[in-house]
C-alpha cells in the first residue's frame, strides 16, 4: 500500500535562531476549460465509519492477497476498501467516490491483483493515473500489496526513457499502470496490448479529466474490447466525468464516503517537514524541545511501533510499544505503566489504541501521517480532553503534503508549520527550564538551610562565584551537560540543501546580531542578502548558511574585514551526522 497515500515546534525559545528563506513561486497550474454535459445522479454519501467493520479476509480475499496485506502490517479496511472490494470481486463496475486518503490505492488495488492471472503474461489490470506521481506512486503500492501473488507491475509515464518502459513490457506486464498520454503513445506504437484487460481504473478521475485527458481517456477506454470492468474512483463528480461512467460503464455501483469536517479546538495542531529517513532523528528534537506529559505516538504498523519505541529508549526516552501482536496481559501491563506514569511516550498502532481513555495525555505524535481523515481525528482526539489544551503533532516527508493538505480541507482546521528545533533551540529550552526550576526553589523558600555554607564562602569569594559554580554542579549533576554544548552541536547542523554552513568565532556575549553578519557578507563578499540562509547566533559563536558556490569567497571576505570590531575566526563549519546531533553528542 503506498505510503504516501496512507497514508518547527512552538515558539523555540527565548533566543531563536534568525532564518532568511527564499522560496519559488509555484508554477502556474493548466486547466483544460470545462466541458458541459448533462450530469447523472450523485450517489448518497454514506457515513465514514461503520460500528461493524470487517476484516481484510471476510472481503473475499484470497490467501496469496492476505498475505501481502499481513506483511504491511494493516489490520482492518477503511471504509471505501470494505464496500468496494467486494463489489469489485463480483465483476461489477464501480464509481467510488471518496477523497485522496482514504484508502483508494488498496480499494481497487487488492481485486486487480486477486482478477489477474500470474500464468498469462499479457496485461490484464490497466490502472490510468492524472500524473507521473501518482502513477509511481500506485505502482509501488500495488507492488507491495501484490508480493506474494507472482504479478508484473510495470508503470508507464511519461519523463522516462520510453526504450526501458519497451523492455519492461515486453518481459510481460500483469498490471500497467500510467498515465493517460503515455499508456495511448505505447497502444500506438505496439507496445502495449489491451486485449486481455478484464478491468481498468480511472483514479482521480476529477483530476485527470482537468488536467485535459478527456479525448485520450476516451480513446484508451475505446481499446478495451469484450467482456470487461471499468471502475471509477474520484473525489468529486463534476458533469464531464458523469458523462464518462454513463458512456462506458454498465450498471455501476455507486459507493461514495462522506468524512465529516470536524475540528479539535482545545488542540493545537502543528506539523514539521522532515527530510526522508530522518524522521526518528526529527521526533527526537521535538520530544527534547517539548518537554510533553504523557505522549502518544501513532505509526501505521506494528513493526513500526516495535522500531520507534526500541530507537526512543536507545535515545534515553521511557517508551512502549503497543499493538495488535501483543496478548491481553502485555497489553494490560503496557497500559498500566502509561497510566501511571512509569512510561511516557506510547508507541501505537491505531487499532490498537481503540478504546483508550487516558485524559493526561498532553501530546499526540503522528509519525506516520494518517491515510484516513478519520484516523487523524481519532488520533488527535486522544489528548486535550477534560477541558485541558493538547497539542497534535504531525511529522511529514515532502512526499506526504498532499495527504497533510487533504485533511486540512476535511477537518476545516489549518495546521500549522513549524521549523525543526535546532540544537541551539533545545539547548536555549534546558537552559530555561533549568532556570525555571530554580525560581521554583527560591520561591518555595526551602533551601534557607544551606545560608550558613553560602555566607561561610562569600568571605573570600563573590556571591556572584559561589552561584556560579553551585550551578555548574547542579547542571553537571543533571546530566544535562555543559553550558557550552550548544556550540559543539550547532556546528553539525545540516544546512538545506544547495547551502554551506560557516562558523563565526564571536557570539551573543560580544554583541553580535544577525544584521551584523548580513551587513558584513553582502558589503564584503558582495552577494544579496536575499541569498543568505539560517543564522544562528549563540553564546560565543555563530553559525550562517551561505550559497555553496560562494562559500570559499566569503569566507576570505570575512577573514580581512572585522566583526563588532574584532578579528573573528571564520571557517567551513565540520559536518555531523544528523542522528548524533539530536542526541547532543
Amino acid at each position: 500500500m503506498p505510503k504516501p497515500t496512507f497514508k518547527y515546534l512552538k515558539a523555540a525559545s527565548k533566543n531563536p535562531s534568525t532564518t532568511v528563506r527564499i522560496k519559488p513561486n509555484a508554477p502556474r497550474k493548466t486547466v483544460a476549460p470545462p466541458v458541459v454535459t448533462a450530469p447523472i445522479e450523485a450517489p448518497t454519501p454514506v457515513e465514514a465509519v461503520s460500528a461493524e467493520t470487517p476484516t481484510f479476509a471476510e472481503l473475499g480475499l484470497n490467501e496469496n492477497t492476505l498475505r501481502g496485506i499481513t506483511e504491511l502490517g494493516f489490520e482492518i479496511p477503511t471504509p471505501i476498501q470494505a464496500r468496494a472490494i467486494p463489489v469489485l470481486l463480483k465483476g461489477r463496475d464501480i464509481i467510488g467516490q471518496a477523497q485522496t486518503g482514504t484508502g483508494k490505492t488498496a480499494a481497487f488495488g487488492l481485486p486487480l491483483l486477486q482478477l489477474s492471472d500470474s500464468t498469462s503474461n499479457k496485461p490484464q489490470a490497466l490502472v490510468l493515473e492524472p500524473t507521473r506521481e501518482l502513477a509511481v506512486q500506485v505502482a509501488g503500492g500495488i507492488h507491495e500489496l501484490g508480493k506474494y501473488t507472482g504479478l508484473r507491475i510495470v508503470p508507464v509515464y511519461g519523463g522516462q526513457p520510453i526504450d526501458r518502459q519497451f523492455r519492461a513490457l515486453s518481459q510481460g506486464a500483469h498490471v500497467v499502470v500510467g498515465t493517460p498520454g503515455r499508456v495511448l503513445d505505447h497502444l500506438r506504437r505496439g507496445s502495449l496490448s489491451l486485449d486481455e484487460v478484464k478491468i481498468c481504473v480511472l483514479d482521480e478521475a476529477d483530476e485527470m479529466l482537468a488536467l485535459g485527458f478527456l479525448e485520450d481517456v476516451e480513446s484508451i477506454l475505446s481499446e478495451i474490447k469484450g467482456k470487461r470492468q471499468i471502475a471509477f474512483f474520484s473525489a468529486t463528480m463534476p458533469p464531464r466525468v458523469a458523462a464518462l461512467t454513463k458512456k462506458f460503464q454498465h450498471d455501476p455501483e455507486h459507493i461514495a464516503i462522506d468524512i465529516k469536517r470536524r475540528t479539535v479546538e482545545t488542540t493545537s495542531q502543528s506539523y514539521y517537514e522532515v527530510p526522508p529517513g530522518k524522521k526518528l532523528e526529527a521526533l527526537a528534537r521535538v520530544l527534547d524541545m517539548e518537554s510533553p506529559g504523557p505522549t502518544m505516538v501513532f505509526c501505521r504498523t506494528r513493526q513500526d511501533t516495535n522500531d520507534v519505541a526500541d530507537a526512543l529508549r536507545l535515545r534515553g526516552y521511557n517508551a512502549d510499544a503497543l499493538n495488535g501482536e501483543m496478548n491481553q496481559s502485555e497489553r494490560d501491563r503496557v497500559l498500566r505503566r502509561f497510566r501511571e506514569g512509569q512510561s511516557d511516550l506510547l508507541v501505537a498502532t491505531d487499532v490498537a489504541a481503540r478504546g483508550l481513555d487516558i485524559d493526561t495525555v498532553t501530546h499526540v505524535v503522528n509519525f506516520d501521517i494518517p491515510w484516513d481523515v478519520e484516523q487523524y481525528i481519532h488520533r488527535i482526539g486522544r489528548t486535550g480532553r477534560a477541558g485541558r489544551t493538547g497539542d497534535a503533532i504531525t511529522l511529514v516527508e515532502g512526499r506526504e503534503r498532499r495527504q497533510l493538505k487533504f485533511i486540512e480541507q476535511m477537518i476545516g482546521a489549518k495546521i500549522r508549520p513549524v521549523r525543526i528545533p535546532t540544537a541551539s533551540d533545545i539547548a536555549a529550552r534546558r537552559r530555561d527550564q533549568f532556570l525555571a526550576s530554580l525560581q521554583e526553589v527560591l520561591a518555595a523558600g526551602t533551601s534557607d538551610a544551606f545560608v550558613e555554607t553560602v555566607e561561610s564562602l562569600i568571605v573570600d569569594y563573590s556571591a556572584a562565584d559561589v552561584a556560579a559554580a553551585a550551578l555548574q554542579m547542579l547542571w553537571k549533576s543533571q546530566d544535562i551537560g555543559q553550558f557550552t554544548v550548544e556550540e559543539e552541536i550547532a556546528a553539525g547542523e545540516q544546512p538545506e540543501e544547495g547551502m554551506t554552513r560557516l562558523f563565526i568565532g564571536l557570539g551573543r556575549q560580544d554583541g553580535l546580531r544577525p544584521g551584523d553578519l548580513v551587513g558584513a557578507i553582502t558589503n564584503e563578499a558582495n552577494i544579496s542578502g536575499k541569498s543568505i540562509g539560517a543564522i544562528d547566533i549563540l553564546d560565543r559563536t555563530a553559525f550562517v548558511e551561505i550559497p555553496k558556490q560562494d562559500a570559499e569567497r566569503v569566507v576570505t571576505a570575512l577573514r580581512r574585514t572585522k566583526l563588532r570590531g574584532k578579528k573573528v575566526k571564520i571557517d567551513i563549519a565540520s559536518p555531523i551526522d544528523f542522528g548524533r546531533q539530536s542526541q547532543g553528542q
